[in-house]
């Protein structure tokens, strides 16, 4: 008789005698293959820890008890076991479950995650909070790769909770890999703690943490009798997994970071299945990453650099063909700002690769590393805009508000794969500031994008249609969203269209043109309104005391959650279907 079917609460799987969980396990894993496979979504994280998610669940008493899951990637299993087996389908998908741990989702999701290394921090605030109102008997169990402990804001937590007398247990889920493989000299400390080669002093000891392993992280009885010894222990302790990601599947345990987050896949043979071979647009992860390169051959100082990302960035292909040149620093945006400015300070052309989301972890590094100094790193922010299924904590929608307030900083958006390539050209030529260049996850719009390198002048916009009455002024790729719109309409007709390419400074010349031509004038942008680009077109109006109304197109000041792409543009109205419809209604005004 199968169980899983039978598990609708961590209650029922507490029912099951010992020796049933290993027959529980094979159907979990089973079971994520079978919905990943079809629904895509992170596969070799969650099958990796389908015994530690038994074994937890069985011995402690959660909800009460706190579970925290650093990251998220992991948590399928628990999903599943908590109460949202039925409703698994919908993971990841418009209007479904998130991808991530939830606080509005479940009461067994104890702390929102999506971003790496928070666990320690939150469950140690958890714990005192536990203290201080009496609930003595809790327990409080954070979950975190070691991928993610080697990040600041991990040993910052370390730092504090080995002081602590709050009881806290900390399971180091250690398969060597992140999303692409782990990096940095813990990582050779944890190697040569599981070969047994490691100095007789262990860094976990000597934070104050009562150590426990290396254990198997896949033998679920030995798992379960280590939980239960350590629930008698008190105050800070650290349990040592070794697991593999991507367990129970072959092809996910040999190409771990394929399998990461692989789309779909054949659930019997793990062989992926790809999509159409018709020849198309690259993606801008790979017009980035081959365009750095090509640069790099021809400048000896220009240096690469991103925190944890080089597959999905594209930095790889540098790290590969010039090693002593590109480098990835971990989970550690604030160490990769810093580095680069120290890199700037010195002469070298440092571009930093980071997703538009993790930025946000390095702002102070931004203000107080680079801007400050004026020191002219080129940032290259990957995932601007509506990510898509990973959801409100992956969307780049903030880059441009929080940016644009800094001094001595420029702002690029290309709207397409050339534009980008030329901005890099430019930067890596010399400017007087450091510069943001932002653009989406996926495809561009061009197929023959590696054309001749071209100069593109600072703080210059471009008219691409005249028109009349209407003016749309767009920023990056939403440009093309705009194009799609105007393709109905003729040359010489209303409305007209303009790239302005750079956020920061704008193009102040063009603008003052374009207020005195047109009465009515729009902007459309693929970020947050508030403090975003059409917030500094309005603020550029007022200055110069024009009182032509204006239109922001914009995510409004709330978050969106997951979903494709072209679902959550309709959500936001920044789909072609609604700003046509408000451009038709002005169109009215107007004849």
């Amino acid at each position: 008789m199968e169980l899983l079917p039978h598990i609708h609460s961590p209650e029922d799987l507490r029912r099951l005698s010992p020796e049933s969980l290993p027959a529980l396990a094979a159907e979990m894993r089973d079971f994520i293959i079978d919905v990943v496979a079809a629904k895509e979504g992170h596969l070799g994280a969650s099958l990796g820890v389908v015994e530690l998610t038994i074994a937890l669940h069985y011995v402690y008493n959660t909800p009460d008890d706190r579970l925290i899951w650093d990251v998220g990637h992991q948590a399928y299993g628990h999903k599943i076991l908590t109460g949202r087996q039925e409703s698994f389908i919908t993971n990841r998908q418009y209007g479904g479950l998130s991808g991530f741990p939830k606080r509005s989702e479940s009461p067994y999701d104890a702390f929102g995650t999506g971003h790496s290394s928070t666990s320690i921090s939150a469950i140690l605030g958890m714990a005192i909070a536990s203290r201080l109102s009496g609930k003595k008997d809790r327990k409080h169990i954070a979950v975190i790769g070691d991928a993610s402990i080697a990040s600041g804001m991990a040993f910052e937590g370390l730092n504090h909770a080995g002081e602590s007398p709050a009881d806290v247990l900390i399971i180091l889920n250690d398969n060597a890999i992140g999303i692409d493989p782990s990096v940095g000299a813990l990582k050779k400390y944890l190697t040569n703690v599981k070969q047994g080669t490691a100095k007789d002093e262990n860094i976990f000891e000597c934070l104050n943490f009562a150590y426990t392993g290396p254990v198997d992280g896949h033998n679920l009885p030995l798992l379960i009798k280590t939980l239960e010894d350590l629930k008698q222990v008190k105050g800070p302790k650290l349990l040592h997994l070794i697991t593999t990601k991507g367990k129970g599947l072959k092809k996910a345990e040999e190409e771990q970071v394929t399998y990461h987050a692989p789309g779909k896949f054949d659930k019997h043979t793990g062989d992926l299945i790809r999509g159409s071979k018709t020849t198309g647009p690259p993606k801008f992860q790979e017009v980035f990453g081959l365009t750095l390169l090509e640069l790099a051959k021809e400048n000896p100082r220009i240096v690469g650099i991103t925190p944890a990302m080089p597959t999905g960035s594209s930095m790889k292909y540098m790290i590969e063909a010039i090693p002593d040149r590109a480098w990835d620093v971990g989970i550690a945006e604030q160490h990769a700002v810093t580095l680069a400015a120290g890199m700037a300070a010195d002469g070298l052309i440092p571009f930093c690769n980071v997703y538009s989301t993790f930025l946000q972890r390095a702002y102070d590094q931004v203000i107080h590393d680079v801007a400050l100094q004026d020191l002219p790193v080129i940032f290259c922010l990957d995932r601007a805009g509506l990510v898509g299924q990973d959801g409100a904590t992956h969307h780049g929608l903030y880059d441009i508000a929080y940016l644009r307030c800094i001094p001595n900083l420029y702002i690029f958006a290309p709207m397409n794969e050339a534009e980008l390539r030329n901005i890099m050209y430019t930067a890596q030529l010399g400017l007087a500031h450091p510069i943001a260049i932002r653009y989406p996850r996926g495809r561009g719009v061009m197929t023959d994008w590696q054309q001749p390198f071209k100069e593109i002048t600072i703080g210059k916009g471009q008219m691409l249609k005249q028109g009349k009455h209407i003016a749309i002024l767009s920023i990056g790729t939403a440009g093309n969203t705009v194009g799609e719109m105007l393709s109905g309409y003729g040359e010489d007709s209303s409305p007209g269209h303009y790239n302005m390419q750079f956020v920061k400074p704008l193009d102040e010349i063009m603008l003052h043109r374009i207020f005195s031509e047109y009465p009515y004038i729009i902007t459309v942008e693929d970020g947050c309104k508030a403090g975003g680009f059409g917030s500094a077109v309005l603020e550029f109006a007022n200055e110069n005391g024009y009182k032509n109304p204006v239109k922001i197109f914009g995510v409004e000041d709330r978050f969106i959650e997951q979903g494709t792409v072209a679902e959550l543009q309709a959500e936001a109205g920044l789909d072609p279907a609604t700003i046509k419809n408000y451009v038709e209604q002005l169109l009215e005004i107007t004849r």
